[in-house]
């Protein structure tokens, strides 16, 4: 059964204008994405900046309130639950941040930033929350003294580890990791890596990991799924889409991937044009004005997500001449 199934999920932001601030458009960030994650898998979510990755993840966990969808976690449909239905799922699915200067507050000792999931569920004596702290700082790799520091005291690493503790305070079985190393540096990305790898082996968890950055997105995804102007493009097995991507874009964005040997030539494909914006997307493919292979049934019709035509069981492409 799978943890998390995502169908036909749209958020729309209304343009307003006028007196009256009547709706004038809308900006279709996320625009019918479907998305299906088991127990103790990690889902990759890539693509360009602004192609709606983390709208995708914050409405899932209702931080944004989706337009249209379901999204149904553990058979219960988030999208429907009222603000008091949905807090105690909110037990189980958690969420870490991009920027971890910006998520944890500057005002709060780390003791009372990961003490607070236990005092807004309500669980443990005030002795119990503070053992349970200590034993969240030592399981990421941080000393029991960081209780009584403040977040500007850590470096960006060691604060992405706190909410990294946050994240998994109250045992949730599936954690929104939005972009969790693209602020970090290239030496430090590869610790919480593997901090994160590790915490999916001890406590079984489920991640939807929200990345631009391909090579990392393969280092710890089972599946991923590539995402273009709000929508999915392809999804297939981490090193099958790396083997043999099938979409054009997904292409575009391997060939992008630098090249650690010096001697291999590169073969780098090189998109012309910028990204349509999502407030007047163009017909058909959203992908046809970039596309190097687009003819006229590109532009006025839009290919659904369907089994590639060569591939293993599970891969999944939007394009009509599939390549």
């Amino acid at each position: 059964m799978p943890l998390l199934t995502v169908q036909n999920l749209k958020v729309h932001f209304p343009i307003r204008g006028g007196i009256l601030l009547t709706a004038k458009g809308a900006v279709k960030a996320v625009d019918g994405v479907d998305l299906v994650i088991h127990p103790g898998e990690t889902l990759g979510l890539v693509g360009e900046s602004g192609c709606g990755k983390s709208t995708t993840g914050k409405a899932i966990v209702r931080l944004i309130e989706p337009t249209a969808g379901k999204i149904e976690f553990e058979g219960r449909d988030l999208a429907t639950l009222s603000r008091r239905a949905l807090k105690p799922v909110r037990r189980h699915v958690q969420m870490i941040f991009q920027d971890p200067a910006e998520s944890l507050n500057a005002r709060h000792s780390v003791g009372n930033i990961l003490e607070e999931p236990f005092i807004i569920h309500k669980l443990g004596a005030p002795d119990e929350r503070r053992r349970r702290v200590r034993e969240l700082l030592d399981r990421v790799g941080l000393p029991r003294s960081a209780a009584d520091r403040f977040p500007f005291e850590f470096s960006g690493g060691q604060r992405q580890r706190i909410g990294i503790a946050r994240s998994i305070a109250l045992n949730p079985k599936l954690v929104i990791c939005d972009e969790p190393v693209s602020a970090l540096d290239v030496s430090i990305q590869s610790q919480v890596l593997n901090l994160l790898l590790d915490l999916q082996r001890e406590l079984s968890l489920s991640y939807l990991f929200i990345a631009h950055d391909l090579a990392v997105v393969r280092h710890i995804s089972d599946r991923i799924a590539v995402m273009y102007l709000g929508r999915i493009v392809e999804q297939a097995d981490a090193d099958e889409i790396h083997r043999g991507p099938r979409h054009p874009y997904t292409r575009a964005l391997i060939s992008a991937i630098p090249e650690p040997d010096p001697r291999r030539q590169s073969n780098r494909i090189v998109l012309k044009g910028d990204v349509p914006s999502p407030i007047n997307p163009p017909p058909g493919c959203p992908f046809h004005p970039r596309c190097p292979r687009a003819t006229d049934r590109c532009r006025v019709d839009a290919p659904a997500l369907r089994p590639a035509a060569a591939g293993r069981a599970g891969h999944l492409v939007s394009c009509h001449y599939d390549l």
